[in-house]
């Protein structure tokens, strides 16, 4: 009996004795251990991350900007001959046509959709390549002085909204400029007789990135028999300055006017029936397909354009068929001729 207590006491004092060290042995790694973090998932599981939401945001189909909504569109007719200088509202249009006229001059015609500021001019009147031009727009506002008398007729019964400066209001003589360089026009009251025009919508033109090659300018000039544009890469503003006539066009807002894209549209120009102080001025053709210059980020692209009915867009590629996009930002469009009667030339 005395064998068995004496057994059992061992065997007690052993288990005790193991347990002891496993505790001490325990206390030593816990205290060498940091304390454990949650592990990712657990963590992921308890607060799970907020699902990103896509928001497609709505561009200018004219500049490739932003915008809130698509407004409806304005064409405004602008002298661009000295006496006319410096313009006003013109950095807020989104696209500028410069188109030929009698004497070898150019005039403008101003686009309108994202931004119109509250002035716009001086206003001039309409030519035979307006209506042809107005119709990829749809029905859009259009604001000009007068026109031939022949021609008046054919404009007012084109597909615009006639915003004709003897016809409705909103039209002033501005001081300290002879006429016709002083005829102005408020943009609400231009905007308030045309609630009919139409919105702005795809005319053919795609924004984003450049297509591969280009060549490297920092200039490029055109000259019109009378009248001459130059534009000059900025670096620092990332757009194209202008200078006509070997000046820095600029605004009565004290800015020079800087497009983020100009495009030179070789077309065949013709003389209109329409004459203009006795003579037959040019008609700009803008329909059908020919070649084109592109200036965008400091380089020229060699480029096709295309418009094959009345009212559809133009459509610019690359030489093998790609769109050729713009840069986002006021696009300008010089239709100039590529037959002897626009003697057209250009240098770097």
């Amino acid at each position: 009996m005395r064998w068995i207590h004496t057994k059992a006491f061992v065997a007690t004092s052993v288990a005790i004795a193991v347990a002891a060290v496993g505790v001490v042995v325990g206390l030593l790694v816990t205290r060498g251990t940091p304390p454990l973090k949650p592990s990712p998932v657990a963590s992921s599981a308890q607060s799970p991350e907020p699902v990103a939401q896509v928001h497609h945001q709505l561009r200018s189909p004219f500049t490739g900007e932003p915008i809130k909504s698509l407004q409806r569109v304005l064409a405004v007719k602008i002298d661009n001959i000295v006496y006319a200088r410096p313009q006003t509202g013109l950095t807020a249009a989104d696209i500028i046509y410069v188109l030929p006229v009698e004497g070898g001059l150019t005039r403008f015609m101003a686009i309108f959709s994202s931004h119109v500021p509250p002035i716009i001019g001086p206003v001039r009147s309409a030519r035979q390549t307006d209506i042809n031009l107005l119709r990829q727009f749809g029905r859009p506002g259009f604001a000009f002085s007068g026109a031939q008398s022949y021609l008046l007729p054919y404009v007012e019964r084109a597909r615009i909204v006639d915003l004709y400066a003897n016809r409705v209001g909103g039209y002033f003589r501005g001081s300290g400029r002879p006429a016709p360089y002083n005829l102005y026009a408020r943009s609400s009251a231009l905007l308030a007789e045309s609630k009919k025009a139409s919105k702005a919508h795809n005319i053919g033109f795609t924004f984003g990135a450049a297509p591969p090659g280009g060549r490297v300018i920092k200039s490029k000039s055109v000259t019109y028999p009378a009248a001459s544009y130059t534009f000059r890469w900025s670096p620092k503003i990332k757009h194209w300055l202008v200078w006509i006539d070997g000046s820095r066009a600029m605004t009565t807002g004290g800015r020079q006017l800087d497009p983020a894209t100009v495009v030179i549209q070789y077309t065949t120009v013709a003389r209109s029936p329409f004459k203009e102080y006795g003579v037959r001025p040019p008609f700009a053709q803008s329909l059908f397909n020919g070649h084109a210059t592109i200036l965008r980020d400091g380089r020229e692209y060699q480029a096709l354009w295309r418009r094959p009915h009345w009212n559809h867009g133009t459509a610019f590629t690359t030489l093998n068929g790609k769109p050729m996009n713009f840069a986002r930002g006021q696009v300008w469009v010089l239709l100039v001729a590529k037959n002897k009667i626009g003697r057209f030339n250009e240098s770097q």
